[in-house]
């Protein structure tokens, strides 16, 4: 049991420490005009892949854990919400990898072009703010089973 609780932390501590450096260092830092705008959406692409992996790999173990706790706690409700957190968590970062990059990789370049097509350059935007909210969702998510994972470790009394 106590091997399964190491991996459930570690796997969910590099989700969530994934997205967080990723969001608030990462992403500011290539886009703060350091780099040009082409380059940075080519480092961008680059680094997605792995990025989506690590949530790919780190939600499934934390899932997959959080579920077996469930089941092992049988009265204990904070691992079946925690467990539900991730679940939801887990499929928002499958559609967001698995059909929302792709479909921005195959437009991207637009955003790069001095006088883009309207509705392409507004595909674009569109896929980049529904890519930017699920990443939000999943962060926050993530929270709400670190919360509910604390609930679950509180010894009652």
């Amino acid at each position: 049991m106590i091997i399964a609780l190491f991996l459930y932390l570690q796997s969910i501590a590099c989700w969530l420490g994934g997205i967080v450096f990723f969001s608030f260092f990462v992403a500011p830092a290539i886009f703060s005009g350091i780099i040009q705008l082409p380059e940075a959406g080519k480092v961008i692409s680059t680094i997605f892949p792995r990025y989506y992996l690590l949530g790919y790999v780190a939600g499934t173990v934390a899932f997959v854990l959080a579920a077996y706790f469930t089941v092992v706690k049988q009265a204990h409700l904070s691992w079946g919400v925690t467990a539900a957190f991730l679940a939801l968590a887990l499929g928002l970062t499958f559609y967001a990898g698995l059909v929302i990059r792709p479909r921005v990789d195959a437009i991207r370049t637009v955003a790069e072009e001095q006088n883009p097509d309207p509705a392409r350059k507004a595909e674009f935007d569109r896929l980049h703010r529904l890519s930017v909210y699920l990443n939000g969702a999943v962060l926050l998510l993530n929270l709400a089973a670190v919360a509910g994972t604390a609930r679950a470790l509180t010894p009652r009394g």
